[in-house]
């Protein structure tokens, strides 16, 4: 009996130096793919308040009805903002091409013009989206090998154990030289990301303020980008989440984009 406490000893010795080997083997590019193969669904639908806050203090309001759809390891994305009325039935499609290399579709419709502007990918990458503080780029999804990352630590952030990672984009046309996401090693979802300019200074700050599970998957609730340069920031808060709902492929149309709700 005492040989096998023994053997079982040293068996459970051997897994935890594996398990130590396994961390410490861990690259910052596993880190960010583990983030991006977190499950989601197959089909998700969200309502979003949008909340854009100025220098002085002065706030807009808006409101957008989202879904997105995956096929395959591509995924389909469409918008449609509700009000107020100066912006309502602006539609927004995106779709994401998992395939590196392979640019990313993007159109956005203006109801009031009765045009579709298809947005380029050096566009997607330095204009920002209907005033806020996101670009075009960060309302989609990016290829993991779009930049090389670095695991920098392991650290504890608002009281969750986090991956810090620095992430420096391939295509030196982004708006940002690189970027440093704490992922929370719980629910893979970034705490706080700092977005640094091209002369390495601190210009966008994104704080995920609130994550909790729907329907098993693990949600953003809410979540603030801050551009600290020129103090204005973008609140989103998300209600009304749904995974897994039935959606028609035709939503994530051109044709669907210009006919709106």
């Amino acid at each position: 009996m005492k040989k096998i406490f023994i053997i079982a000893v040293l068996i459970s010795i051997i897994n935890l130096q594996f398990s130590i080997c396994a961390a410490q083997q861990l690259s910052g590019r596993d880190v960010i793919q583990k983030v991006k193969d977190r499950a989601d669904g197959d089909t998700r639908y969200g309502e979003m308040e949008l909340t854009l806050k100025k220098k002085n203090g002065s706030t807009r309001q808006r409101k957008v009805t989202s879904w997105a759809m995956d096929e395959g390891k591509d995924t389909k994305k469409m918008m449609f903002f509700t009000y107020p009325g100066d912006v309502k039935g602006t539609g927004f499609l995106t779709w994401d091409y998992d395939e590196i290399g392979k640019e990313d579709a993007k159109w956005l419709y203006l109801p009031a013009m009765k045009k579709t502007r298809r947005i380029s990918g050096s566009s997607s990458k330095t204009d920002y989206f209907m005033g806020t503080d996101f670009t075009y780029d960060d309302m989609g999804q990016r290829h993991v090998d779009e930049d090389t990352h670095k695991l920098l630590r392991e650290e504890t952030r608002n009281g969750h154990k986090c991956w810090v990672v620095e992430s420096v984009p391939v295509d030196k046309h982004e708006i940002y030289s690189r970027k440093v996401s704490w992922i929370r090693q719980d629910c893979l979802i970034a705490d706080h990301v700092e977005y640094y300019d091209k002369l390495n200074k601190l210009h966008r700050v994104l704080t995920i303020q609130e994550v909790k599970k729907i329907q098993g998957f693990w949600t953003i609730q809410k979540m603030e980008m801050k551009n600290v340069q020129t103090e204005h920031s973008t609140t989103i808060v998300v209600k009304n989440t749904q995974y897994d709902v039935k959606v028609d492929k035709a939503l994530f149309t051109v044709a669907k984009l210009e006919k709106g709700l």
